[in-house]
């Protein structure tokens, strides 16, 4: 019994996965679940993949980060940073990698690191580009400024996940 506590502590030790979901690979050969952001100015969210079901919701701000999280032919299931689940088209879709400011207003700093200058102050629901992202920070681009951010103070990319 003590030797099978023993493997249990080591296997919890080995660390993590840099990406902290488990991902499978959807019928387009992307990965589930995935961020992705809205490419159109005004977009409909249904409640099923298909034109004939009812629209659920309006959105209207375009690069705004959504949440893959099921496929069927052309539409894909997404939530939204509130946790709001429906359909959406793939043409108004795109992968480009946003990611929005969570909580109040956020310092977004030169480097990856709290004691470098400050670049911006962005408050909650300010989208911007995410360029990369290491374990801790992200860098984004806001209204053509390049910073970083604790990953922890936004929306659209997963604990761990690192990106390039």
């Amino acid at each position: 019994m003590q030797r099978f506590f023993a493997i249990l502590l080591f296997l919890g030790l080995l660390g993590t996965p840099s990406v902290a979901y488990a991902a499978t690979v959807g019928p387009s050969g992307n990965p589930l679940p995935r961020f992705i952001s809205l490419a159109a100015d005004k977009a409909y969210m249904r409640t099923g993949p298909g034109l004939q079901y009812p629209v659920a919701w309006v959105y209207t701000r375009d690069n705004l980060p959504l949440e893959v999280i099921d496929e069927h032919g052309a539409w894909r299931q997404v939530r939204d940073f509130e946790g709001v689940t429906g359909w959406m088209h793939v043409r108004l879709l795109s992968s480009k990698r946003t990611a929005m400011v969570t909580g109040g207003a956020r310092r977004l700093f030169k480097d990856a690191d709290s004691g470098s200058p400050i670049r911006l102050t962005a408050d909650a629901g300010v989208i911007g580009e995410v360029l990369e992202c290491v374990p801790d920070w992200c860098h984004m681009e806001i209204d053509g400024t390049r910073a970083w951010i604790d990953r922890r103070y936004i929306w659209g990319v997963y604990a761990g996940e690192l990106i390039d």
